[in-house]
């Protein structure tokens, strides 16, 4: 009766001892071919060059394998894996909410999260949300989000015309600079900040909290509804 018992299968490559093969091909150091040796010569090789024996090719006949310092080899794939996650770009939507009737400080507000966000290569969702008489109003909300758009044409463009789902208005701005150069610039100007900390220590601590800008995170201020901020003597104020 077959009975399946659990536990991952290790992707490691075979190396030295484990290797159980007669012979193998074998690859010097320095990538030169040395030939199908038997597997009692290729680690006598191995402990002369005090390198290991890695199996890089268990599938060939004979297997290939190759002389090499696996420790410095494995570091190094590390260190390049962690690279490739740094340099790799997420599409990000960011969400913006507005009342129709937003205070002009507000709106400022809001604008430049909208800004900030396009800067960072990300794209943003804009939310007008209409209550009670204010749905009989929505050219309120359009004009809004058609003035948003024009404010920020800079850095960003209409992806998504404004349209209305239920007591809401939605558009979608995309930005004019990709993911990854925005990532690129927010590095160096990362990297400018911390030569110019270290070349006046005294300013340092002015630049502590600057980093780049996490792509995967939403600032949970961003969705927080204008309207609790209006002062009631604006509340009739149309933009």
């Amino acid at each position: 009766m077959w009975c399946y018992r659990g536990g991952s299968i290790s992707t490691e490559p075979r190396i030295n001892d484990r290797i159980r093969v007669p012979e193998v091909r074998l690859v010097g150091p320095s990538g030169e071919q040395v030939g199908i040796v038997p597997l009692a010569k290729a680690l006598e090789l191995a402990q002369e060059y005090d390198l290991d024996l890695v199996e890089v090719a268990a599938s060939a006949r004979p297997p290939v394998c190759k002389l090499m310092d696996y420790g410095k080899f494995k570091y190094e794939s590390a260190m390049k894996a962690r690279e490739a996650r740094k340099n790799q770009a997420h599409t990000v939507i960011k969400e913006m909410k507005l009342r129709p009737k937003i205070d002009p400080h507000d709106y400022d507000t809001k604008k430049g999260h909208v800004v900030r966000f396009l800067k960072q290569g990300d794209k943003v969702k804009i939310t007008i949300m209409f209550r009670g008489r204010e749905q009989s109003r929505p050219e309120l909300g359009y004009r809004l989000l058609q003035r948003l758009a024009t404010d920020v044409e800079d850095l960003g463009f209409i992806e998504s015309n404004p349209k209305q789902d239920g007591r809401n208005m939605i558009m979608v701005l995309g930005p004019h600079k990709k993911k990854t150069e925005a990532m690129a610039e927010a590095r160096e100007a990362q990297a400018a900040r911390k030569a110019e900390a270290k070349a006046n220590p005294g300013k340092s601590q002015n630049h502590a909290g600057d980093d780049i800008p996490e792509t995967d995170e939403v600032d949970e201020t961003d969705e927080v509804d204008a309207e609790t901020a209006e002062a009631p003597a604006q509340a009739s104020a149309e933009v």
